[in-house]
């Protein structure tokens, strides 16, 4: 029965570790994210959150009187 020759499992896992580093840092360097609009006064913000332009109403529990 033949053995198993592994003098070259050495290179071979060296080589592809920093290989497989590189291609994955080139394929995020191509991803494209998304980035919010700018605002075109960054010094005033306005509030642009929908629960602060409205009123919300509180209801009292059943158990109590009104």
């Amino acid at each position: 029965m033949p053995q198993l020759d592994t003098s070259t499992w050495f290179i071979t896992i060296t080589t592809t570790l920093p290989t497989l580093y590189l291609i994955t840092q080139l394929k995020l360097l191509n991803m494209h994210y998304h980035q919010p609009p700018r605002q075109k006064n960054s010094h005033k913000q306005a509030p642009n959150s929908y629960w602060q332009l409205k009123w919300t109403k509180i209801c009292l529990p059943y158990s109590q009187l009104q």
